[in-house]
């Protein structure tokens, strides 16, 4: 699995304000979040602009201005932030897997990228921002990575 840098900082910006939000939690800046990240500002105000447009992030101007999450951290997945910042989670050459038609000895190609992208979905789905910022992740998530194998 490939990730951008677009997402890999869009995940992290939004684990940041989940780890900020509470009762009293001020909307925090893109400059807080650029520093508690190391995410170069002006990427992560592009990034920011996308996730606000894509129902994630809420966005307030002025003094007291800032972002914080549209929805609690227990509704978003990973998956949301995802496909908000690149499309959707599988691809082939910009084509959804279902849409490709291979033949021949290829043809159980696109069984494979429907598999892939089914376990993809498994576990991008199930982990939610919350279970990131509070490092709780579903057994699923944990037992997978307690495999040596999956390290390498």
């Amino acid at each position: 699995m490939r990730l951008s840098a677009r997402v890999d900082y869009a995940l992290r910006a939004v684990v940041e304000l989940a780890s900020s939000s509470g009762d009293d939690a001020r909307p925090v800046t893109a400059e807080q979040l650029a520093h508690a990240q190391a995410i170069p500002p002006k990427f992560l105000e592009s990034i920011l602009l996308q996730l606000r447009r894509g129902g994630v992030v809420n966005a307030q101007r002025g003094p007291e201005g800032g972002y914080w999450l549209a929805r609690p951290a227990t509704e978003i997945s990973l998956a949301d932030v995802i496909r908000v910042i690149d499309g959707p989670l599988a691809n082939v050459r910009g084509h959804r897997p279902e849409s490709l038609g291979y033949q021949g000895a290829a043809q159980a190609l696109q069984e494979v990228w429907i598999a892939l992208r089914a376990s993809e979905r498994e576990i991008l789905d199930l982990v939610k921002i919350a279970d990131v910022a509070n490092a709780d992740l579903p057994d699923r998530v944990r037992d997978l990575a307690a495999d040596p194998a999956a390290w390498v």
